[in-house]
């Protein structure tokens, strides 16, 4: 029975695959939401607020902020995995570089497609980049560094998620139908896929 429960076990090089197979399609789901213009998650509303304010590519200010929680870690004492480090990097690379073939869309039924479609795959690429096993992204670690000091993680979660809402919806960013849809699914979505993609180093013996 415990077996059934622990995850499954994979070389460095396909935990590997994953991790940059899933920050690839995370940074495509968020251009599909883009895309979409139905509003975003709230981290998100804040890249493409101060995108706007900065006149940058969403997908730069993705990288930018992602660099500036980081250092956020250093009080909190946590230590980013190479995973962190490719998160920074990555996401903001694959937005851009998805932003630049996916065209605008007006057709309103496409552009829900596009919220849904940009929601479930972000879930699934979530699954592959933390069930690989090489670190958290830079604003999931500033939640556990918080919960490590002794605020619970709910706490934690809504206000610093609350707190970036505000300052992008502030500064321009589309918050809208797509941020509550996106509020009400995305945690039982990751629950699911983390259930389902989480693998452990094949050095690791469970017993």
């Amino acid at each position: 029975m415990l077996a059934r429960h622990l995850p499954r076990q994979a070389s460095t090089g396909a935990r590997a695959a994953r991790l940059l197979g899933g920050l690839a399609l995370f940074g495509f789901s968020l251009a599909l939401m883009v895309r979409a213009d139905l509003g975003l998650g709230p981290w998100d509303v804040l890249h493409q607020g101060l995108a706007r304010q900065l006149h940058l590519p969403i997908g730069t200010v993705t990288i930018l902020v992602g660099a500036v929680v980081l250092l956020a870690w250093v009080p909190l004492r946590q230590r980013p995995g190479p995973g962190t480090v490719a998160n920074v990097v990555l996401v903001g690379l694959a937005v851009d570089g998805s932003l630049a073939l996916l065209p605008s869309v007006h057709l309103l039924v496409v552009r829900y497609t596009l919220l849904l479609a940009g929601i479930v795959l972000m879930a699934v690429a979530t699954g592959l980049y933390v069930g690989a096993a090489f670190g958290p992204g830079p604003r999931d670690g500033l939640m556990t560094g918080l919960a490590a000091r002794g605020v619970p993680v709910r706490v934690g979660r809504t206000a610093i998620e609350v707190s970036v809402l505000a300052i992008g919806f502030l500064t321009g960013g589309s918050v809208g139908i797509g941020t509550v849809v996106f509020a009400l699914t995305i945690g039982p979505l990751v629950q699911l896929t983390l259930r389902w993609l989480t693998v452990a180093p094949t050095e690791v013996r469970h017993v």
